[in-house]
């Protein structure tokens, strides 16, 4: 059966790639991007519609869904958050957030909050991108709540494990306070592509020279992507066909997150302050909790 599906980071890279195998899947897809050029390109290649929206601007995610929702009539079947990076020295966005983190996790955090009736009336399904440099991520609870802001020890590969570490952890997050959606996290890889361009991080070195050789193929992890949108929440997984609500997958084996993934204190935490820094009213997601304790 077709669905509606919306990748974001889907401008080139891996999102591209899974873009356009959910076309020739037969799948309607919708496809955002920072670059307007590369951004329409790809929609144009895959018959669907392109949206341009800067993640480090919530007004972006925040216009972007109202788009999405008047060009899907409000039905939407799968979400597929895959726009994310490794960026450089600190900063904060326009929001008052760490870049880092807002790229990475709260815009995909608010952008399933405000698609979340439309998922309700397709399939309910949210595909997040993470990563296995989760494991580097540290997300201390103080007496406020989930600190979010990583204004000690920061360097980018750091923030950018964090922000992987709060992906894995949204996702455990889904089922306990979104009624009726379906979440799935992915290890995609370390894929050969752009991805780190931008950074100072010397993480960027990997995606240079003769380290690409021994790289993931966006080919093949773009396909891998394109599975688990087009996969079927279920009690196990089945390759291609499906995938535990609220699971870890490393590529196309099941994965072992973190143990810090596992503590749903933390799960709950991060939850509170990914609302509080998106806007997101509390009382809303007590809600939400209550029929789902």
């Amino acid at each position: 059966m077709s669905r509606t599906i919306l990748v974001t980071g889907a401008s080139d890279g891996i999102g591209a790639v899974a873009a356009r195998r959910l076309a020739e899947r037969g799948h309607r897809v919708l496809v955002t991007g920072r670059d307007r050029a590369r951004t329409e390109a790809v929609a144009a290649a895959v018959g669907g519609t392109g949206f341009v929206a800067d993640l480090s601007r919530l007004d972006d995610v925040r216009a972007l869904a109202a788009d999405v929702l008047a060009a899907t009539d409000g039905r939407l079947d799968v979400l597929v958050s895959n726009a994310g990076g490794i960026l450089g020295l600190r900063r904060l966005t326009v929001d008052g957030n760490e870049a880092t983190m807002q790229v990475n996790h709260l815009a995909p955090f608010l952008l399933t909050h405000l698609l979340a009736d439309a998922l309700r009336a397709g399939a309910g399904i949210v595909v997040q991108t993470a990563s296995e440099a989760h494991r580097w991520g540290r997300i201390p609870i103080r007496a406020t709540g989930a600190d979010l802001t990583l204004r000690r020890g920061y360097s980018p590969g750091r923030a950018y494990g964090t922000a992987k570490l709060a992906n894995v952890l949204f996702v455990r997050g889904v089922a306990a306070h979104l009624d009726d959606l379906h979440a799935v996290a992915l290890h995609p890889g370390v894929v050969a592509t752009s991805f780190g361009t931008g950074s100072t991080s010397p993480l960027r070195l990997v995606y240079r020279g003769l380290a690409r050789r021994l790289l993931t193929s966006d080919e093949h992890a773009g396909e891998t992507l394109a599975m688990l949108a087009a996969g079927t929440p279920g009690a196990e997984w089945a390759p291609m066909t499906t995938w535990t609500s609220g699971g870890y997958y490393d590529q196309r084996r099941v994965g072992r997150a973190s143990r810090a993934t596992h503590d749903p204190a933390l799960v709950d935490a991060v939850w509170r302050a990914s609302a509080a820094a998106t806007g997101l009213p509390i009382h809303d997601l007590e809600a939400n909790r209550a029929k789902n304790p």
